[in-house]
C-alpha cells in the first residue's frame, strides 16, 4: 500500500497529523521509535521562521535524518515570505514542505493565514506556486473542506494543488466554522478524490480500527492522517499502519509498556526543553493515563509539582499497582479498538 509524494516513497499510508503545542520534536522522535512512518511538524509561521525566532526554529527537527520522511508544515499568507521559509526549511532537513490551509484558530485565520486562505483562491494559487518554485523537495497541502458550508471548495484547491505541481493533498471532513465540533465528513472528502489524481489523505475522528476503514471506503483516500487519537497512543500510528497492511489489530498495550513510553516521552521532553520540559509534558501525561482506573492523584501531582524525580516515582509506583491489581486496562483505556 506505499503511496508516492514527489519522488518520496511512503511505505505506509499512515501520516502523523501536525497539531500545535504536540507534535514537537520529542513527540515526532517517539512516534518514529515505536514504528510509525511519516511524521509532520507543528505549524511554524514563515515570517519567524525567516527571522530566526527562537520559539518557532525550536519546532524544526534535531535531527532530520533519525526523523526522516519529515515534513515541516509552514503557516502564512504572502506567497515571497513563504517561499523564502520553505528554502530554510529544505536547507535545514526537510524532506517535505507542507503548506497550512486548515488551522481554524482565530488568531491564525485573522491574518488571512490557515484555512482562512481558503476564501482566497487566487491568493492559494500564488503560495502554492511561489513555493513550489523555491524547493526541491515535494510540497503538500493540509485544508479543510472549506470556509464555511456555503464554500466546499476543497475540490478546486486540490485542482490547483495538481495545477502548480504539488504532491500530495490531506483534507480534515470538516469546515473551518465547524473547528472541532460535530463529526467529521468523510463523504465530502470523496469530492477531493474526484476532482485530482494526487495522493489524498483523509483526516477528522480517525479514533481506533474501525474508523480507519470507514474513512478510508467514504473518501477513497490513499491513507489516513491520525490527530489527537496519537495523544496518549504514540504507537497507535504504527498499529493503524500495521492494520492496513494485515488486517488485524495489534494485541492491547499492557501497564508496564504504556509506562515505559510514558517514562520515554517525559525524558526526551525534559532533554529537550530542560526544567520547562516537566509542565509541558502535563498535556502528554494526562493522555496516557486519562482512562485508566485510579490515576486521577498521580496526574494531579504532576500538575503540580516542579520535582522531575517525584513525578517519576510516582509513576512508577502508580503502574506498579495497575499492573499488581490485573485489571484489563484495554478496556478502560479504548487501546484495543
Amino acid at each position: 500500500m506505499a503511496v508516492t509524494i514527489g519522488g518520496l516513497s511512503l511505505e505506509k499510508p499512515v501520516i502523523l497529523a501536525p497539531m500545535s503545542g504536540v507534535t514537537d520534536w520529542p513527540f515526532r522522535r517517539l512516534v518514529r521509535q515505536l514504528g510509525g512512518g511519516l511524521v509532520v511538524s507543528e505549524m511554524i509561521a514563515s515570517n519567524a521562521m525567516i527571522t530566526g525566532v527562537r520559539k518557532e526554529l525550536r519546532k524544526l527537527s534535531r535531527d532530520a535524518a533519525a526523523e526522516h520522511p519529515f515534513s515541516l508544515q509552514l503557516a502564512g499568507w504572502e506567497p515571497a515570505v513563504m517561499a523564502e521559509a520553505a528554502g530554510i526549511a529544505e536547507s535545514l532537513g526537510a524532506s517535505i514542505i507542507d503548506l497550512n490551509l486548515g488551522c481554524p484558530a482565530r488568531k491564525v485565520t485573522g491574518r488571512l493565514s490557515g484555512s482562512a486562505l481558503m476564501q482566497d483562491e487566487l491568493l492559494v494559487g500564488r503560495i502554492f506556486h511561489a513555493v513550489r518554485k523555491s524547493v526541491d523537495v515535494p510540497v503538500t497541502v493540509k485544508m479543510r473542506l472549506g470556509w464555511d458550508d456555503s464554500s466546499l471548495n476543497a475540490p478546486r484547491i486540490a485542482r490547483l494543488a495538481e495545477e502548480e505541481g504539488l504532491a500530495m493533498i490531506a483534507v480534515h471532513g470538516r469546515t473551518r466554522c465547524q473547528f472541532y465540533k460535530g463529526t467529521a465528513d468523510w463523504h465530502a472528502v470523496a469530492a477531493v478524490r474526484a476532482a485530482t489524481s494526487l495522493p489524498l489523505f483523509v483526516n477528522g475522528d480517525i479514533t481506533d480500527f474501525d474508523s480507519v476503514s470507514r474513512a478510508l471506503a467514504a473518501s477513497a483516500a490513499d491513507g489516513v492522517m491520525i490527530g489527537r487519537a496519537a495523544m496518549g497512543r504514540p504507537w497507535f500510528i504504527a498499529e493503524v499502519a500495521e492494520y492496513l497492511q494485515d488486517g488485524k489489530q495489534p494485541a492491547a498495550k499492557s501497564p508496564a509498556y504504556i509506562h515505559r513510553v510514558m517514562k520515554q516521552h517525559l525524558d526526551m521532553m525534559l532533554q529537550h526543553y530542560g526544567h520547562a520540559g516537566l509542565r509541558l509534558a502535563r498535556k502528554h501525561i494526562a493522555a496516557y493515563t486519562r482512562c485508566l482506573p485510579g490515576s486521577a492523584a498521580m496526574r494531579q501531582l504532576a500538575n503540580n509539582s516542579q520535582d522531575a524525580k517525584m513525578v517519576f516515582a510516582a509513576m512508577h509506583d502508580y503502574f506498579a499497582r495497575l499492573q499488581d491489581s490485573g485489571c484489563d486496562v484495554a478496556m478502560m483505556t479504548g487501546h484495543a479498538a
